[in-house]
């Protein structure tokens, strides 16, 4: 017989996360990198999946002046130091509550993967981002690169993450609407 995990503790862990997840979500976009993009008239580096040239870095950094720099290294950077975590909880919360509900524990490992291994991309970006502006304007090509990388790992990580999720979701709902429907 198989033993029914108590699941309210997971929907309660994935609502918490989720809107601690949100709130700083939005923090960080209608804020901190709406600053950012105001002050250089560039796209911050947290708003390009799909990188960016050693040239554009420099530019957004010149572009940011040093007050521009200093915001993003003291209120972005502490943002998005938090946020990939509550993300990650967040999703990791809601693939336990779908596999306590029968979804499939495979489907539940990789979204769980995912979920962690797109927080870690984007602490990689964050600390690539860092070294930029901090060794600016002496920044190496290879840090523009890792960083630039990991910007896109942490997109398509994040985007994959998330679909499993939402692939979870379909699945349980389709399995409790063929029950209803017997």
């Amino acid at each position: 017989m198989k033993m029914m995990i108590p699941t309210k503790k997971y929907g309660r862990q994935a609502a918490l996360f989720g809107l601690a997840a949100a709130g700083f979500y939005l923090l960080m976009i209608y804020i901190t990198l709406a600053h950012i993009e105001a002050l250089s008239g560039l796209r911050p580096f947290d708003m390009r999946p799909g990188g960016y040239s050693a040239e554009q870095a420099n530019s957004l950094i010149n572009a940011l002046g040093s007050s521009g720099r200093r915001y993003y290294l003291t209120r972005q950077i502490p943002l998005d130091l938090v946020y990939p975590s509550l993300m990650a909880l967040t999703l990791v919360s809601l693939l336990k509550w779908l596999g306590s509900r029968d979804v499939s524990q495979k489907l539940v490992r990789i979204g769980t993967w995912l979920s962690i291994t797109a927080a870690i991309a984007d602490y990689l970006e964050n600390a690539g981002i860092c070294l930029m502006i901090l060794s600016w304007p002496e920044t190496s090509a290879n840090t523009v690169l890792a960083a630039s990388v990991a910007s896109i790992v942490k997109s398509g990580l994040t985007t994959a993450a998330v679909l499993t999720v939402l692939l979870s979701a379909v699945f349980w709902a389709s399995k409790r609407a063929r029950t209803y429907a017997r």
